[in-house]
């Protein structure tokens, strides 16, 4: 889905002259629109980031992102960069309010456990973020999926349990355990993709083992991709320099193979689901 240009190979000045303008046309063509947006859930404002291609007319179909535990940062804002960049609208939503970072595992601890430990004050925030991407004028309603790293993947695994109407949930190198019962038999409407490292210390191979049973028990449609000697938070450059330096969290660990590895993964399955 995302637009490409082919440029031959010229010689003298003028040839180039002429690449280096078709360079800027094409830069001009794929202009993503990255915008703040607020909205509310009860009395909490929340902050997101919506990103889209505004070279694209028509209704397209759209993906709610949702961030780790450490809040809306940048890692979430780039994934919905590159969703829009491949042709979706994407919200990178806010499950703690007023886009509230943690700047210490402590707090990220503190701020998801909040909202992992209340389903009703989960529910509600996602489904916040979705009606707002739903009403936006170039989203078919028809057509959402919902990304979520690590705490955010806890949370779409918990809409997918819930039956929330979406195409497909993915979870990316996310938090398996839950504190919420079980999905029921044909309760999953979702489509699910999760996507998990090996050498992740904090999601075992045991809590995998049992989110496949899980799956499998309510009838679920769903794909467990597990990436050898893959740690944690393996998408996100950042996570060595905070996790494991600043804190000596050394189970997170950037692994560019299956962060782009996954991403395929990630644009097949959207592309399919959303048909």
């Amino acid at each position: 889905m995302r637009n490409t240009l082919r440029i031959a190979t010229f010689t003298r000045s003028r040839s180039a002259g002429i690449a280096i303008c078709l360079l800027f046309t094409a830069a001009a063509q794929a202009a993503v629109v990255e915008r703040e947006i607020d909205y509310k859930s009860g009395d909490a404002v929340l902050k997101g980031s919506l990103d889209y291609d505004d070279t694209r007319t028509g209704k397209r179909p759209a993906v709610l992102v949702v961030h780790e535990w450490s809040g809306l940062n940048e890692h979430a804002r780039h994934q919905a960069r590159r969703l829009a960049e491949a042709g979706y609208v994407a919200l990178a939503l806010d499950m703690y309010g007023e886009a509230k970072q943690a700047h210490h595992p402590k707090e990220a601890l503190m701020l998801s456990t909040e909202i992992r430990t209340n389903l009703p004050l989960m529910e509600a925030r996602f489904d916040a973020a979705r009606e707002l991407l739903r009403s936006q004028p170039n989203v078919d309603p028809t057509r959402i999926a919902a990304i979520g790293y690590c705490f955010g993947g806890a949370v779409v695994l918990q809409m997918a349990r819930a039956g929330e109407d979406l195409r497909g949930v993915v979870s990316v190198h996310g938090v398996l355990d839950t504190t919420a019962p079980p999905a029921k038999p044909t309760a999953v409407k979702a489509e699910v993709l999760v996507l998990q490292g090996a050498a992740d210390p904090y999601e075992r191979k045991e809590q995998v083992d049992a989110l496949d049973r899980e799956l499998k028990s309510a009838g679920a449609r769903y794909k467990i991709i597990i990436y050898p000697g893959v740690k944690h938070s393996f998408t996100n450059p950042a996570a060595k320099e905070y996790g494991g330096k600043q804190f000596d969290m050394q189970g997170d660990e950037y692994n560019a193979d299956a962060d782009q590895r996954s991403w395929k993964e990630i644009l097949a399955f959207l592309e399919r689901v959303m048909r």
